[in-house]
């Protein structure tokens, strides 16, 4: 089982892991299309729709790519679905970050609101300023995730960190934690994320399997950051496995952000939430044998030992005296051969329930 991770929130420590509420983040992005208004509104959605945590992302056009336009540069082209032709990462970027100043106000904003602020990381200064602000987890996009410098800054704060992996490799994964535990992260949890930036989520590429044998092959929290739209897939994730979901949220479809193809409203924000929390109710606990008196009445329900015809003090016990019979008010199942044999010490009326002490021990 991996160690729960521990978040310091307004509300005082929460675990997240295995046997814990999911934690549910709002991924705010570039929805607040650089206006600091409506990023103040997308945190207050967030709380109102019940989501744990509110995330945003600390990078600048400089901090994450190069101002060129040489071919390698621009993104996509004619045949690229998100319809970005001939704009490059860096004009991109700066129509989508996030403007560092806001962020301790977004965070104490969030924080009021009684949820947990906190930010990708994209370079080691975003780490410095993300220190200064007070944050008490990281997250590393999927982008990042072989990014070993970035993984071995952040680790070295001895934070949480929530990392992405994306359309990573086992392999990249595997060195991806190791860094990360080698540069003193102690508690970690790896999301199975998906990529594909879709309206809808495609079923032959969610592959949710994957999100329990992360846990299992890394020892770690796992979850699910999806980048997709509707909410159905966060709900089975956590059927799945899933302690954490990351989900993008906007203001309103059609607002012309840029991810608003791939993000989901407040209205269906709250719905994915309560639909996490009655998920998480039938999910229980590990749990063995009855659960309420209804339960326990049934078990009577199961066979014991009778006496299938009357038994005189001094007869032996055998198959043709003794029978597994439904109810179980006698002795259980498995004593049969043990009292085949056996002498009765008083009579015993057919459908008396057997009781050890009405026979003599074997010789």
């Amino acid at each position: 089982m991996p160690k729960l991770i521990t978040v310091k929130t307004p509300k005082g420590n929460i675990n997240i892991g295995p046997g814990s509420p999911v934690f549910i983040v709002a991924e705010i992005s570039c929805n607040h299309r650089q206006k600091y208004g409506e990023a103040a509104k997308l945190v207050k959605a967030a709380a109102k729709a019940g989501a744990d945590a509110v995330k945003s992302q600390t990078y600048t056009p400089d901090t994450i790519t190069l101002n060129s336009d040489k071919p390698w540069f621009v993104i996509g082209g004619k045949d690229n679905p998100n319809s970005w032709q001939k704009l490059t990462f860096h004009s991109i970027y700066k129509q989508s970050y996030t403007p560092w100043d806001w962020l301790p106000k977004l965070k104490k904003l969030t924080e009021s609101l009684g949820m947990v602020f906190f930010t990708s990381v994209f370079d080691e200064t975003a780490v410095d300023f993300n220190e200064k602000m007070g944050v008490s987890l990281y997250k590393v996009a999927s982008y990042e995730a072989t990014h070993i410098p970035l993984l071995e800054k952040i680790a070295s704060t001895g934070k949480p960190i929530i990392i992405s992996i994306g359309f990573a490799s086992q392999v990249e994964i595997q060195e991806a934690v190791k860094a990360l535990r080698k540069a003193g992260a102690r508690e970690i949890a790896v999301l199975h994320c998906l990529t594909s930036y879709a309206v809808a989520p495609d079923s032959t590429t969610t592959h949710l399997r994957t999100i329990r044998d992360i846990q299992q092959r890394f020892n770690v929290v796992t979850g699910l950051s999806d980048n997709n739209g509707e909410i159905n897939l966060p709900v089975m994730a956590v059927l799945a496995g899933a302690s954490v979901i990351e989900k993008h949220l906007n203001l309103r479809h059609g607002n012309k952000s840029f991810d608003d193809r791939f993000s989901i409203d407040p209205k269906e924000l709250a719905t994915m939430v309560r639909k996490i929390r009655e998920a998480e109710k039938f999910l229980g606990k590990v749990h063995y044998g009855p659960n309420n008196d209804a339960e326990r009445h049934n078990r009577n329900f199961r066979r014991s030992i009778f006496a299938s015809q009357d038994i005189k003090r001094g007869e032996k016990l055998t198959s043709r005296n003794i029978k597994v019979v439904r109810p179980a008010y006698g002795l259980a199942p498995k004593y049969y051969y043990k009292v085949i044999g056996r002498v009765a010490k008083m009579d015993i009326e057919k459908g008396t329930p057997l009781k050890m002490e009405y026979f003599k021990k074997l010789d």
